[in-house]
């Protein structure tokens, strides 16, 4: 292969010790592997939102898409870049592939990604890293070339590549996909930058429960009571679900239990009634399934005009994702929007990645690009997120 094709002066490329440009390669490199038929040992990522994927994309590609809220955990090493592949059949491909295969990622543009000084590697070896602030290309970059994979970026990126060679990208016959702009509910990986902040909340684990790998203690900094979601909707933990007190407070009758093996209190009573949900806090879990049930059942008690407390062990990760999922189907929320509006009365959340992965499909799968709303203006009532400030209904019902 010609090394003009290349972003350094020999074919393999390696990480370099000392501080250099990101390991890259060309449009024309790309297109001689894959009308010569060495594209058969490329694995291609295509790291732009999922909708720009769907409307075009280079031959052969999987898509990596990510919701922007999990962007902190990528950058801490928390997040397995397999969970962020929207298709099973993908994971797979790329699990078998990643080691032996070449690894090209690109974004839209293909500007290089900024990378830093050299670290220390865990093994002992030494790799250039991204700096503060680098791309979540780079990010991913690093991270597969930490694990051992050959990965690139390629120079100029998607649009340089289909302007010199189209007919190595496949196309969607649907117009009507948007191809401008990203939506604000999944942001691409390629031009998101992200702050030398990388805290995050903990997990919410049961101690007999497998974790993985961010796992935390419960955090003892967790509200004394449940939180307020909405009027009639309170997100709490088990001992939030065992305290009468609280229970009467708050007008609380129902009760939605998200989790195995923890008892509903007072069943047998005929005060409350229950809804256990037998999902534990790991990743092999299908919370989506009981999505609908779950969903009727917030609804039910909104309709008896009943308080509803949604919880499961610490009140962090699986009564977050059923409250999240809720508040996207309602209230037509993106998933980015339904998490602030949580997390602005709960700061303490904080969801595995494989439910937010499931909560991704979820989004996709109501086709919730941003709240609409179709009441009068003067029936309507608004509300704005953190980290957009747009504005957004909120049902007349919600708000009593």
């Amino acid at each position: 292969m010609k090394n003009h094709l290349l972003g350094t002066s020999s074919g393999s490329s390696p990480v370099p010790a000392m501080a250099s440009p990101a390991p890259w390669k060309s449009a024309a490199w790309l297109q001689e592997e894959l009308e010569s038929g060495g594209g058969s040992a490329l694995l291609l990522l295509d790291c732009r939102p999922h909708e720009l994927f769907e409307s075009s994309h280079i031959e052969r590609a999987i898509n990596l898409a990510i919701p922007g809220l999990m962007l902190r955990r990528l950058k801490k090493g928390n997040l397995p870049i397999r969970s962020i592949i929207p298709s099973h059949e993908d994971k797979e491909r790329f699990a078998r592939r990643c080691k032996a295969d070449t690894v090209l990622l690109y974004d839209e543009a293909g500007a290089a990604p900024e990378w830093g000084a050299p670290h220390e590697n865990g093994n002992g070896t030494h790799g250039g890293s991204p700096a503060s602030g680098a791309s979540v290309l780079g990010l991913l970059l690093q991270k597969l070339r930490d694990d051992g994979c050959k990965a690139f970026y390629l120079k100029g990126g998607f649009n340089k590549f289909q302007t010199e060679y189209s007919e190595h990208c496949e196309t969607s016959l649907d117009t009507s996909s948007p191809t401008n702009s990203p939506p604000a509910s999944v942001l691409g990986l390629g031009g998101l930058r992200i702050s030398s902040d990388c805290s995050d909340g903990e997990s919410d684990r049961e101690p007999s429960s497998a974790t993985e790998s961010d796992g935390s203690p419960i955090p003892n900094n967790q509200p004394a009571f449940p939180v307020q979601i909405l009027p009639y909707l309170y997100l709490g933990c088990a001992k939030d679900s065992s305290n009468l007190d609280v229970l009467g407070k708050y007008g609380i009758k129902y009760i939605l239990n998200v989790t195995p093996n923890l008892p509903n209190m007072f069943e047998h009573d005929g005060e409350f009634k229950y809804k256990q949900i037998p999902i534990s806090d790991h990743w092999s879990q299908n919370l989506s399934q009981f999505f609908p049930e779950a969903i009727a059942f917030i609804d039910e008690a909104r309709s008896k005009k009943c308080g509803i407390l949604v919880h499961c062990l610490a009140g962090i990760s699986r009564s977050v994702t059923v409250t999240v999922a809720y508040l996207m189907q309602k209230l037509n929320l993106s998933l980015n929007d339904a998490y602030d509006f949580v997390k602005r009365k709960k700061s303490n959340i904080s969801p595995n990645f494989n439910f937010m992965g499931q909560l991704l499909d979820f989004e996709r799968t109501l086709g919730l690009n941003s709240p609409c709303d179709n009441r009068s203006p003067a029936e309507q009532l608004y509300f704005t997120t953190p980290t957009n400030h747009n504005l957004f209904q909120l049902n007349p019902l919600e708000s009593t």
